[in-house]
């Protein structure tokens, strides 16, 4: 290789790495948000049932209730987003979504009865759904190949990690701000990361590319040092066309993703309904088992902890073992480490097994955007996204019903647990039925137009620059 040559590839490397450490920490940082969204709730629960003084007299079935409202607003900023993001662009949803969920994070702080908060739950979890669903895509189309795994774990890794900034904060300040302070903490990305995010996020060039906007997207990956000519999935390097049948949620419909789709949308529900009901009802949970409310909150910090720490290594071994089995097995270390919680154990020991429950469950649930994320082609990989993010809120939703549900009951905590422990065998059984990407991928190749016209979109730009 000639000396200018050389010089040339590695400027590029250096830019495209920088490029996507830039990509990953404003996708981390965004999901950060939405982790403490999930948790800032579960962190206050406990003093809105004691305390009809803040917004109102609060029950644990409504307590469940409250929670789930924000579930059902992301349920439908995601699909909504999942419906735009392939059309419109990744970056311009992010972008809104930044804007949209800290805005209503701010206006929940003022709210002063339950019917506000709920409603305004709702609207803030519209933001939140809709960047959950647009996150995976862009950060799987600007991922080196062979870590894309890895990139996405990093990014979802976000919300685990706000989560236990949630937590953290609730024991450092909520006696000092209350709970309106803990919402006006979450109103912040409108200062700084919405202005940065739109200095420093470009637009995915394999989405331009994808759309026939091919000189915008030689412009970026110029601009950020990405190679257009990566595929779009994990696996065999089976060509991908510019456009390779319906773009969106249109496209999932088709033989090739209905069946993985479906699957992969219940495999969503399942995990999340066990990350929300964890993160929602684990503080009274724990508190009910004769912890000190402090004390209940530590365990919060441990689960997610886990879930971060946890979700980081296992990627390594979804990026060269692949995802599947990967998912399929921290749902079964999910399991048996819930079905132990109901065992006397030393503090030590319990905090352990709390950390492992938060890589079955939260860490799980990132993997499975990895999964997700990696499985489609990009036409349809917001979508995708979407439809993982959005229909696996329905399980969220249903998280802290039931658990308000079994709380107010009043049956034995350790049946609790095991309810818990029965969905995430569930999961792990749900993941080892998804057909493998490969095989899809080979499939929908055999069916595509001839294989000239297949084309990946750096092989095209490639052919229209001659």
């Amino acid at each position: 290789m000639a000396p200018s040559t050389q010089d040339g590839a590695v400027r590029q490397d250096a830019l495209r790495r920088r490029s996507v450490t830039w990509i990953v920490s404003l996708a981390t940082v965004g999901l950060v948000f939405d982790g403490y969204d999930l948790v800032v709730y579960g962190t206050v629960v406990p003093l809105f049932l004691r305390d009809p003084g803040q917004i109102g007299e609060v029950t644990p079935a409504l307590a469940g209730a409250l929670g789930s409202y924000a579930l059902i607003g992301v349920l439908v900023g995601a699909l909504l987003a999942g419906s735009v993001a392939d059309v419109i662009g990744r970056r311009r949803v992010m972008l809104t979504a930044y804007a949209w969920f800290s805005v209503g994070m701010a206006l929940t702080a003022l709210a002063t009865s339950t019917a506000a908060f709920g409603l305004l739950r709702f609207v803030t979890g519209i933001g939140v759904g809709a960047l959950v669903a647009t996150t995976g895509a862009l950060v799987a189309e600007f991922a080196p190949a062979g870590k894309k795994n890895l990139a996405n774990a990093i990014s979802y890794s976000g919300v685990p990690l706000g989560s236990l900034l949630a937590a953290l904060l609730a024991i450092l300040l909520l006696d000092v701000i209350g709970w309106r302070g803990m919402f006006w903490i979450g109103a912040l990305p409108l200062l700084t990361l919405l202005p940065l995010a739109f200095l420093k996020m470009p637009e995915s060039p394999a989405w331009l590319a994808s759309r026939g906007r091919l000189d915008e997207a030689r412009a970026v990956a110029a601009r950020t040092g990405v190679s257009l000519a990566v595929p779009g999935t994990e696996g065999p390097r089976v060509p991908e066309p510019v456009v390779e049948g319906r773009a969106g949620f249109a496209g999932l419909a088709g033989r090739t993703y209905l069946l993985p789709t479906l699957l992969l949308g219940l495999l969503s529900a399942t995990g999340l309904l066990l990350v929300y009901a964890l993160n929602t009802w684990l503080p009274e949970l724990m508190g009910r088992a004769g912890f000190s409310t402090n004390g209940s909150l530590s365990f919060l910090l441990v689960l997610n902890g886990g879930a971060v720490l946890g979700a980081l290594a296992a990627s390594r071994f979804a990026d060269r073992f692949g995802p599947k089995p990967v998912v399929a097995a921290s749902f079964t270390l999910g399991a048996a480490a819930i079905a132990l919680l109901t065992v006397s154990l030393p503090l030590g020991v319990l905090l352990a097994f709390v950390a492992v429950v938060g890589l079955g469950t939260s860490g799980t649930q990132i993997l499975i955007y990895g999964f997700v994320a990696t499985y489609y082609r990009t036409n349809v990989r917001s979508a995708g996204v979407a439809w993982c993010a959005g229909f696996g809120r329905l399980g969220g939703i249903g998280g802290p019903l039931i658990g308000g549900l079994l709380v107010a009951s009043g049956i034995a905590l350790n049946s609790i647990f095991y309810v818990l422990t029965a969905l995430a065998v569930l999961g792990a059984l749900l993941t080892l039925v998804v057909p493998t990407a490969d095989a899809r991928h080979a499939q929908a190749a055999r069916r595509s137009a001839p294989a000239a016209l297949a084309v990946e979109p750096g092989d095209l730009l490639a052919h229209r620059a001659r």
